[in-house]
């Protein structure tokens, strides 16, 4: 066993195999993405997931204030959309949205999108938890998922 520090838990954590999302929020008539692995089921009665983000996040204070956002499970052929969104201020791109049913910002060709409503919020450590209701979900058999591993996309 190693020491606990920065560089040897990252290096550990990425041997855990993720599926890659991207979390959307609308702020008036722009619309925010982040690149998120830390996402998962929580809960099937209700329906409940969870993510975090990084509380120095630049976009942090847009996704607090937002009751509805939606997570976008990134299918194989969206690693640009996945690149793009890790950026920490991306530039406005060309992205594919279509309308969700509380105003928020559905990413077309995703393997699936599930549009959420933020019920809670818990700060630990340099992250804050998002725990989500699920509000109207779809999803396409078709589509192979994004993987990431071992700090590299499979």
């Amino acid at each position: 066993m190693k020491k606990v520090n920065t560089k040897n838990f990252k290096k550990t954590l990425s041997k855990f195999k993720t599926g890659v999302t991207v979390v959307c929020v609308k702020d008036k008539e722009f619309t925010f993405g982040k690149t998120v692995n830390s996402f998962n089921s929580l809960s099937l009665n209700p329906p409940l997931v969870l993510f975090s983000l990084g509380n120095y996040s630049s976009s942090i204070k847009t996704y607090l204030k937002n009751k509805f956002l939606t997570i976008n499970i990134l299918s194989k052929k969206q690693k640009t959309i996945s690149n793009h969104f890790s950026e920490k201020n991306p530039k406005f791109k060309k992205i594919d949205f279509i309308n969700g049913k509380h105003n928020t910002a559905i990413i077309k060709g995703c393997i699936s999108n599930l549009e959420c409503e933020v019920i809670d919020k818990i700060k630990k450590g340099d992250h804050i938890i998002f725990i989500c209701k699920v509000l109207n979900v779809h999803y396409d058999d078709l589509q192979k998922p994004l993987s990431y591993f071992n700090s590299k996309y499979c």
